[in-house]
């Protein structure tokens, strides 16, 4: 039997610019800088300790975090 996995999708906004190679770091998310110097980052957690893993890598890096906005509502694979 094939397991299911509910991932809800995120996108948050950061002001300043990551390199798009760090998006391994961040475990694998979309990493989108923006012209006026906002990143968007967006990307499927399987669970609210997945996502609060994320915030709390912005937050050690110093960065400010704008928002956090659930995109979708369940992604199944």
């Amino acid at each position: 039997m094939q397991s299911i996995t509910n991932q809800e999708q995120y996108q948050i906004l950061i002001k300043g610019h990551l390199p798009e190679s760090w998006s391994d770091w961040f475990d694998g998310v979309t990493l989108i800088p923006q012209p006026d110097g906002i990143t968007v980052i967006t990307g499927a957690f399987p669970d609210q300790a997945a996502l609060f893993g994320l915030l709390w890598r912005i937050r050690d890096l110093g960065l400010p975090l704008i928002s956090v906005h659930k995109t979708k509502e369940k992604n199944y694979e």
